[in-house]
């Protein structure tokens, strides 16, 4: 059946066999703007949790109720990307964007004025919100800004960036607090923001908009989109990846600990292999979906390799040395599959609806995160520590199945 004008198939996405894409300097540029605003709410996310020794001491409470702040937080976060979809492909990405992250700077700044612990939690609904513009906004800006050809490594900066922001915040601001205390060292993150915030906006006329001035009129309110069968199984997508990774993510140490006795120094070191591999693979991975490989196959080849991988390592009581290798590799094969999953979504997203599409399946990653914690710790309680590294395998393999099942729906349609 052909498909309709609107709707762009996966082998669309794919260049000519031996066409290899050039990189223009405004690309370049459209990537980097939206890879540092990415980077900057990744960061962002990690300041408060980064000095949660220091608030313990100062407001004389747990760490119970300062993990509830980040609840909040995070809550807020994924039940408003959704509605600020809509707002993207009403008004715009870019003025959604800039919006959202002035009033992640603002809450950030006004973290380090609280003048008590439970001003932390209505502070924590005003980052949330200010959080929740990313994914929706980013993603409409690279979909008409960057050309097709080259959106595989755009969604990789972007995925980079993140993860940069995540990796910086923790020393940084422990850095900064050491020299001029916590409350400080929220103020210079917020400095920080507010001055990426006026880059964007010098930027802002490279930034390009997926919404028309028909969509604009009609308000973005149709929701057909976010009900049609691809995008709920992209949302199926997203939710599946989330418990593996939540899983191996923030449980590996205490899993290899009851599982093979790994010794606490070799299992964060084997966590911190999985994520920088990740990170490689994010860059390799774009280039391979620009190159022409079709984004099925990435994730297909990307997620069971990993899931081999992970169950492998559940078996067998490997060598310190085989031990990292394994983990790194198999956080290079789910990395390198995040371009193609970008470009997958986009794939089943029509044209003007990529704000709303984009938020809607990324709160998938929220709702799997929220869910995979609860049932990792049941395992570990009931000492089966093997079966959340079979959990985690197992989630990569499912969410290859959506794979087949997006591309049947969209061929379909």
């Amino acid at each position: 059946m052909e498909t309709p004008p609107h709707c762009i198939s996966m082998t669309d996405l794919a260049l000519p066999a031996g066409q290899k894409p050039e990189l223009p300097f405004r690309d370049v540029q459209v990537m980097a703007l939206i890879g540092v605003a990415h980077g900057i709410s990744h960061f962002f996310q990690l300041v408060l949790p980064s000095l949660f020794p220091l608030l313990k001491d100062d407001f004389q409470v747990s760490y119970t109720q300062l993990g509830a702040v980040m609840t909040v937080f995070y809550v807020t976060s994924g039940l408003l990307q959704t509605p600020a979809g809509f707002l993207v492909d009403r008004i715009g990405a870019r003025n959604v964007l800039l919006g959202g992250l002035g009033l992640y700077c603002a809450g950030i700044l006004l973290y380090g004025l609280a003048p008590s612990f439970w001003m932390l939690f209505p502070i924590a609904l005003l980052a949330g919100a200010g959080n929740s513009v990313f994914h929706p906004a980013d993603y409409s800006i690279l979909n008409a800004s960057v050309n097709q050809n080259r959106l595989g490594r755009a969604y990789g900066s972007h995925t980079l960036g993140g993860n940069l922001g995540w990796a910086l915040a923790p020393p940084l601001m422990a850095g900064a607090a050491l020299l001029v205390g916590w409350r400080g060292a929220l103020a210079l993150a917020a400095v920080v923001g507010f001055g990426i915030l006026v880059l964007l906006l010098l930027g802002r006329d490279r930034l390009a908009e997926d919404v028309s001035a028909k969509n604009r009129a009609a308000g973005g309110n149709s929701a057909v989109p976010l009900l049609s069968l691809p995008v709920l199984v992209c949302f199926s997508y997203f939710l599946l990846l989330a418990i593996g990774l939540v899983a191996i993510q923030n449980f590996l140490p205490t899993t290899l600990d009851a599982l093979h006795g790994t010794p606490l120094t070799l299992a964060t070191t084997a966590l911190t292999g999985f994520l920088l591999g990740a990170s490689a693979g994010v860059m390799l991975g774009g280039v391979a979906a620009d190159r022409g490989i079709p984004p099925g196959k990435i994730v297909v080849f990307g997620l069971l390799s990993a899931a081999g991988l992970l169950l492998l390592v559940s078996r067998l009581d490997l060598p310190g040395l085989l031990l990292v290798a394994a983990i790194a590799t198999a956080g290079f094969l789910q990395g390198s599959t995040t371009p193609s999953r970008d470009l997958i979504v986009r794939a089943a997203a029509p044209k003007g609806a990529s704000g709303r599409v984009f938020g809607f399946v990324y709160s998938g990653l929220d709702a799997g995160s929220a869910m995979a914690p609860l049932a990792v710790g049941l395992l570990l309680d009931h000492g089966a520590p093997q079966h959340v590294l079979v959990l985690s395998a197992a989630m990569f393999a499912a969410t290859t199945l959506t794979v087949f099942g997006i591309r049947r729906v969209t061929v379909a349609r």
